[in-house]
């Protein structure tokens, strides 16, 4: 048996929609495999009453069968569904090492991101990697057509996830078919900050480079009480808040010494919404870990 522990991930970062991802330090998905004639797929833990354990309709699933790698598989969910945190990456992304190790296919990690992503397009509906690909890599992604490129950051943050359902195709129905120019360019500047922000591991600019005008308004719509913890989150001390993925969790980028209280603020506010919430403090954090 080998097991694999995958981390939740935050998918956009605002301004870097279907293209920026990061790994987050906790929660995380653990899933444990072994060798069998047919897969099958157990399944406990955060929301598990809601994940099919039929493999044609599970992440973990497609992932067995891209790599022709049936087994038992057990899923112990960290990552809540439909959270915005990456749940069926995680999954995906522990079940692609996990297997490629149990018979021994040989690939990279980097080879594995489209492995993950066809069990991501179970859930989607189309094969993105911007959350397997730091779930798997860890640290800053960047996604393009033309490959991955990943480093490693050291930022503070804070995930806050409120009792709010937003389903991932609903969140992909509110992306506008097309933006102003002027939108693109600011976006474009916000998306290159950000990523400088990245490397230099300074959360003042990648808190300024969070913003974006085109996709976030839409989806923070979907979201009862966004405006105000947002708004809470940056008097907090927070740089920059946005939505995560498709949400409903909202990401802040914070200094070590005001995490606490960014975080506490954002459960207050959505509390004087009338929603229960639960913030995790937290780090960009490592790829998948292999144990045996």
């Amino acid at each position: 048996m080998l097991t694999v522990r995958a981390p939740a991930s935050s998918a956009n970062l605002g301004s870097g929609f279907d293209v920026f991802g990061i790994a987050l330090g906790r929660p995380a998905d653990v899933v444990r495999v072994e060798r069998a004639p047919e897969t099958t797929i157990s399944v406990t833990g955060a929301g598990s009453r809601y994940i099919p354990e039929d493999p044609e309709k599970n992440t973990v699933g497609a992932v067995a069968e891209a790599l022709d790698a049936p087994a038992h598989i057990r899923i112990d969910k960290g990552v809540r569904p439909s959270s915005g945190l990456g749940s069926s990456a995680a999954s995906a992304a522990a079940a692609a090492v996990a297997l490629n190790e149990l018979y021994d296919r040989g690939l990279s990690r980097e080879e594995l991101v489209p492995v993950a992503a066809e069990g991501e397009a179970l859930v989607s509906g189309e094969a993105h990697s911007d959350n397997v690909a730091p779930s798997l890599l860890g640290g800053f992604t960047v996604v393009t057509g033309d490959g991955i490129t990943q480093i490693d950051a050291a930022l503070s943050l804070v995930a806050c996830l409120p009792e709010i359902n937003v389903s991932t195709r609903d969140a992909r129905k509110v992306v506008p078919e097309s933006a102003s120019m002027d939108d693109i360019v600011e976006t474009v500047g916000h998306a290159a900050t950000l990523a400088v922000g990245m490397a230099r591991d300074d959360p003042d600019l990648v808190g300024r480079g969070m913003d974006d005008g085109i996709v976030t308004p839409e989806r923070a719509a979907l979201i009862d009480g966004y405006d105000d913890v947002r708004d809470a989150a940056l008097e907090a001390g927070a740089t920059g808040v946005t939505v995560s993925g498709a949400g409903p969790t909202l990401l802040a980028v914070c200094r070590p010494e005001d995490q606490r209280a960014v975080a506490a603020t954002m459960l207050e506010t959505f509390d004087e919404h009338g929603i229960e919430s639960r913030a995790y403090q937290t780090e960009v954090g490592r790829g998948a870990q292999l144990f045996r």
